[in-house]
C-alpha cells in the first residue's frame, strides 16, 4: 500500500465557481446501488419541489465500488419544512440543525440543508458570520466540506455528479486533498489532518503535497481540540480494519504523539523511536487482524479498552519494567495505583477516556503481568485459572503474545461471552427487518421559529 506524498498542479482541478457535471455513463453509481429509504427520502424531496443530493462519503464509497456505511442527504430545503415533509424526525446540533428522518429497525438518515462557505474563504473568526450566511447553494457546500473526495454530489433524477473540487479526479488519482486552502483549513478544524489520514489509510490513496505539508506543520494543534471529539475520531480508525496504516501516516506526521503524549518522549528519542514505532505497528497490525476474524466470523469486536491496554503495552514497559520483572502482592497492586494515577491525569483527560474504561484497562495491563511470569511449561498454574478474570486477561495474553512473537490469533476472539454484552462492539448494525417496529416518533418539538424571521425555514 502506498501513502506517498504526490504534487498535482493547480489547473488539474475545476476553475473556481464552475461545476463539472459527470454524466450517467461517466460513473459507475446508479440509483438502484443507494438505499432504499435514502431513495425514499431523495423522491419525497422532490416531490415536494426541492432539491436533493446524495453526499459525502456515500458518493465515495459508491464510487470506489464500496457499500457506503451511511447515506447522508443534502437538500435546499429548511430544517422546518422537512420536519413537516418527514412527520416521524427530530432535529439535532446547535449552530447548525440537521434533521434525522427515523425509519424501521432504529435507522436513521441525516438530511441537512445545504450550507455556506462559512469559514472557507474568510479570514474573521466564525462567530462574526451574519445569520444570512448559515444556508447556501451547492457550490458553496462543496468547498466548505474537509475533503475533496467527500465534496461530490450525486443527483438521482439525472443520475449525475456534481463535482465543485476536483473530487472525481482526486478519485481516479487515488488522491487525499484538503478542499481549498490546506493550512487555513487545518488551523480552523484540526481534526481534518485526521480525517485526511483516515481516508488516505482506508483506501490506499497517497495525500496531496501541499495538504501533507499542512498536516505535518500543524500535527501539534491537534491538542486544541475537544478530548472526547478526539477520542470518537481515533474509535472510527481503531475499528476501521485498517488500523496499520493510519498508524504508519499518523506517525510519520507527527499527528500520532500529539494524540497519545504518553509517547511523546519515546517518539523524542531518535535512539528510541525506531524500537517504539516497530512495537506500535505489530500492535496495530494485531489489531487489524482481530478486527478481520470479528468480520469473517461475524462476531463481536473486542471493546474499546481492550484495544486502548494493547497501545499502552509499550508504555507500561518502559515506564515500570511490569512485563520484565517480576513483582507479586503487595509491590503489584502498588504498581496498578502508579498506573491508573497516571491514566487518570494523562491520556484519560487527553482523550477523555470514561472511568470504567481507565479501570478496565488497569486490570489488563496489570494482569499481563501475571500471565508472562507465570506461563511453564505444564501449563497455567490451578490458583489463576480459577480467577474469574482468566478467560478474558488470557484473550489479552494471547494477542499480546501475537504482537510481540507473531503467533497467530485464534477463534476464541470472537467469543461473545469473554466480555459483558455492553462492552462488545458489533461488527455491523442489524439490518432492518419488515416485522421490526417503527420507533416512537421523538417528542415534538416545534418546526417554526419564535424568533421574528424564523431560523427554521419557516416565519412565525
Amino acid at each position: 500500500m502506498d501513502h506517498s506524498v504526490v504534487d498535482m498542479d493547480a489547473e488539474d482541478g475545476a476553475p473556481p465557481g464552475a461545476a463539472r457535471i459527470i454524466g450517467p455513463d461517466q460513473h459507475p453509481i446508479v440509483p438502484e446501488m443507494l438505499d432504499r429509504d435514502a431513495l425514499f427520502i431523495l423522491k419525497k424531496l422532490a416531490a415536494a419541489g426541492h432539491s436533493g443530493y446524495l453526499v459525502g462519503g456515500g458518493v465515495r464509497d459508491l464510487y470506489l465500488g464500496k457499500t457506503p456505511k451511511d447515506f447522508d442527504i443534502s437538500t435546499d430545503a429548511r430544517p422546518g419544512q422537512l420536519r413537516k415533509l418527514f412527520p416521524n424526525s427530530n432535529t439535532i446540533g446547535r449552530r447548525f440543525r440537521l434533521v434525522q428522518v427515523f425509519f424501521r429497525g432504529g435507522k436513521t438518515i441525516e438530511v441537512s440543508t445545504l450550507r455556506s462557505l462559512c469559514e472557507h474563504d474568510l479570514d474573521g473568526p466564525e462567530e462574526v458570520l451574519p445569520p444570512n450566511n448559515t444556508f447556501g447553494t451547492v457550490s458553496e457546500d462543496a468547498r466548505r466540506r474537509d475533503l475533496t473526495i467527500n465534496s461530490l454530489f450525486y443527483e438521482i433524477e439525472t443520475g449525475t455528479i456534481i463535482d465543485y473540487v476536483g473530487g472525481v479526479e482526486d478519485l481516479d488519482r487515488g488522491i487525499v486533498r484538503i478542499a481549498g486552502d490546506p493550512a487555513r483549513r487545518v488551523n480552523r478544524d484540526p481534526v481534518r489532518m485526521l480525517r485526511a489520514i483516515r481516508h488516505a489509510a482506508r483506501n490506499g490513496f497517497t495525500i496531496e503535497e501541499e495538504t501533507w505539508k499542512a498536516i505535518c506543520a500543524n500535527s501539534d494543534k491537534l491538542a486544541l481540540c475537544p478530548p472526547s471529539r478526539l477520542r470518537d475520531e481515533f474509535l472510527k480508525d481503531l475499528y476501521c480494519g485498517h488500523a496499520l496504516p493510519w498508524f504508519k501516516l499518523a506517525e510519520r506526521s507527527g499527528l500520532f504523539p500529539v494524540l497519545f503524549p504518553l509517547y511523546r518522549k519515546s517518539f523524542a528519542n531518535e535512539g528510541e523511536r525506531p524500537a517504539i514505532v516497530q512495537q506500535l505497528a505489530s500492535l496495530f497490525s494485531v489489531i487489524d487482524e482481530a478486527n478481520r476474524l470479528a468480520t469473517v466470523g461475524q462476531g463481536h469486536r473486542q471493546p474499546d479498552y481492550f484495544f486502548f491496554a494493547l497501545i499502552f503495552t509499550p508504555w507500561v514497559e518502559r515506564r515500570w519494567q511490569l512485563y520484565s520483572q517480576f513483582r507479586k502482592g503487595a509491590a503489584l497492586y502498588q504498581l496498578a495505583r502508579q498506573i491508573r494515577d497516571e491514566l487518570d491525569g494523562g491520556i484519560g483527560v487527553d482523550l477523555n477516556l470514561r472511568r470504567s474504561l481507565r479501570q478496565e484497562t488497569v486490570t489488563l495491563l496489570v494482569n499481563l503481568a501475571l500471565f508472562i511470569h507465570n506461563k511453564s511449561q505444564g501449563g497455567w498454574p490451578k490458583w489463576l485459572k480459577r480467577k474469574s478474570y482468566f478467560k478474558k486477561s488470557k484473550l489479552f495474553y494471547d494477542v499480546y503474545v501475537a504482537a510481540t512473537e507473531g503467533a497467530p490469533l485464534g477463534d476464541e476472539l470472537v467469543q461473545a461471552d469473554l466480555f459483558p454484552v455492553a462492552d462488545m462492539v458489533p461488527v455491523a448494525p442489524v439490518a432492518p427487518t419488515t416485522t421490526t417496529p417503527a420507533p416512537p416518533p421523538p417528542p415534538a418539538k416545534p418546526a417554526f421559529s419564535s424568533r421574528r424571521g424564523g431560523v427554521f425555514g419557516f416565519k412565525k
